[in-house]
């Protein structure tokens, strides 16, 4: 969300009812940590990793919450990413996301309402469903208290939201607020009238215990029922809005109950700013944990594990375990397919990870893989795996193969070196980059050649590195690579397993691959000779 999106939704916002210096926001752990900088959602690191797929099946239907400002703004304080783990645990109780649905649900019921009374033109018919809103807001508020002093919470976030909770629903305003709007209730539920139709108009008049006639009409006629009857009745369109004729009767009812009516419209101008600041921005906030819990509950009933990554913003030692790309898995979560799940790990001075093996072995899934872990664990997200120690990186780069752009009159070549040339810029100690077949465009001789330069600058900056490659050589490069290949079915060398694992490359698979890509495995020699 840039800043004119963030005005715009803060502008629907009403003023607080009260302040408490405890209580921040559930999503950021202090103000400091709110002032993020959004990054460029045209980053081709989220068409790379396939986060963009993650994103926008998170965020979709809940757009008026506006997630996409919180899913594109990774953390680099540790603090905040632990208080964010911390309040995803707490939402593991049911209790606690049946609680906050409903109170969402009911906030969700209230703006509709507010925005329905904003576009209405007879005064009436607009303060009626102001009343209706604020009454909602009340009995969501009152309920969300009360389900959350039952239930016991650990986080820091949650438990000051109740805090701060407790006292605006005890304070005088709210109670003021309460205590008026169920008094305008009770006093409109007695107000009754009977409408006199005449030629040419109407007229009103209260209720004075005239006869209903309606039971009596109902008992002549049913002795002429001769069994189930033929429906002739129409169903009329419902509608919230009001016609000339409806407004000038209510106008002519507020004059026989000019009491009830007087106080609607105090009512009305006194509570403009009657929701919470903080409470809206909580059921805003609340929303980028419940559709993420939503998003991964379809993946986990498949049987595939998540956890709480123990994240370093100084250890490179890292690792996963029965991990899994979770846009890939979330596709294939409802069409009984199965998805493979890998391990890796680095340690002491280990840095790069040189990834090898066939095509279509599930080297390129592996590379999206790490990167996803890495930024999801820097929302404070539950990531894939049983169990995972991940880096709290600055920045991720992604270097995956192009088509060739016409456009900017570079050949493909040039334009990889142009695009590694921008990502060395900006790239640090603290970054991780992500590279994908690169240099393929070349001879073997100066594509070797080209990686190796790569790789020294990568092992100078002593930054977290993926590299998919064809290129065994690579692995051997330095102390802080190690070499992971993408494995076959031993009987049957065509199968792949999609299981990468630590060993070293033997190119086995590679000259394999190679010889299927250019139709020279004997069968095929043999084929094209016949032909």
């Amino acid at each position: 969300m840039n800043v004119t999106e963030e005005r715009a939704y803060m502008s629907q916002l009403t003023l607080p009812r009260i302040e408490s210096a405890s209580y921040h926001s559930i999503v950021y752990r202090n103000s400091e940590n709110s002032i993020q900088k959004e990054r460029v959602k045209s980053d081709p690191v989220y068409s790379d990793l396939n986060l963009d797929q993650i994103i926008g099946s998170v965020t979709s239907g809940k757009e008026k919450y506006l997630l996409t400002s919180i899913y594109y703004t990774p953390l680099r304080d540790i603090e905040t990413v632990i208080y964010r783990q911390d309040i995803f645990r707490d939402f593991e109780d049911k209790k606690l996301l049946r609680a906050v649905t409903s109170f969402s649900e009911e906030m969700s019921t209230m703006r509709r309402y507010m925005h329905l009374a904003e576009t209405l033109k007879y005064l009436y018919h607009k303060e009626g469903w102001f009343l209706a809103a604020v009454d909602v807001y009340c009995t969501a508020v009152a309920s969300l208290d009360g389900d959350l002093s039952h239930i016991d919470l650990q986080s820091e976030g949650l438990r000051s939201f109740r805090e701060y909770l407790q006292v605006y629903t005890n304070s005088s305003g709210f109670q003021k607020l309460l205590s008026e709007t169920e008094n305008l209730k009770e006093e409109f539920s007695t107000v009754e009238y009977c409408v006199l139709l005449k030629r040419n108009g109407c007229s009103v008049k209260k209720y004075e215990n005239e006869i209903d006639y309606s039971d009596e009409v109902e008992k002549i006629f049913k002795k002429f029922n001769q069994g189930v009857e033929k429906e002739y009745g129409i169903k009329l369109q419902k509608s919230t809005g009001m016609n000339y004729v409806e407004a000038k009767i209510l106008e002519l009812v507020a004059r026989l109950y000019p009491g009830g009516f007087s106080k609607l419209d105090s009512y009305y101008t006194e509570n403009t700013g009657f929701a919470d600041k903080k409470i809206e921005v909580f059921n805003r906030e609340v929303q980028f944990y419940t559709a993420y819990l939503e998003y991964i509950s379809m993946v986990k009933q498949v049987g595939l594990n998540f956890c709480y990554p123990e994240v370093s913003a100084d250890k490179k030692s890292i690792y996963a375990e029965e991990t899994f790309d979770l846009a890939l898995a979330y596709k294939v979560a409802g069409k009984n397919d199965s998805v493979v799940c890998n391990d890796f790990f680095l340690k002491g001075e280990e840095r790069i990870i040189v990834v090898s093996g066939p095509n279509q072995g599930g080297k390129t899934t592996f590379a999206r893989t790490f990167g996803q872990l890495h930024y999801l664990a820097s929302l404070g997200c539950p990531v894939p795996g049983r169990r995972a120690g991940l880096y709290l990186y600055d920045r991720i780069f992604t270097h995956f193969e192009k088509q060739e752009n016409i456009k900017n009159l570079r050949g493909k070549l040039q334009d990889e070196l142009v695009r590694m040339n921008n990502i060395f810029k900006d790239a640090n100690s603290d970054s991780i980059i992500i590279m994908n077949e690169i240099f393929t465009s070349t001879t073997l001789k100066d594509g070797l050649f080209l990686s190796r330069e790569i790789m020294k600058k990568i092992i100078q900056l002593d930054a977290l590195c993926v590299l998919v490659t064809f290129m065994d050589e690579l692995s051997l490069l330095s102390r802080k690579t190690v070499s992971m290949v993408s494995t076959v079915v031993p009987e049957n060398p065509a199968l792949r397993t999609y299981k990468i694992v630590r060993k070293p490359a033997d190119g086995l698979a590679y000259a394999q691959s190679i010889a299927e890509k250019y139709r020279l495995t004997y069968p095929l020699l043999k084929e094209r000779i016949h032909s």
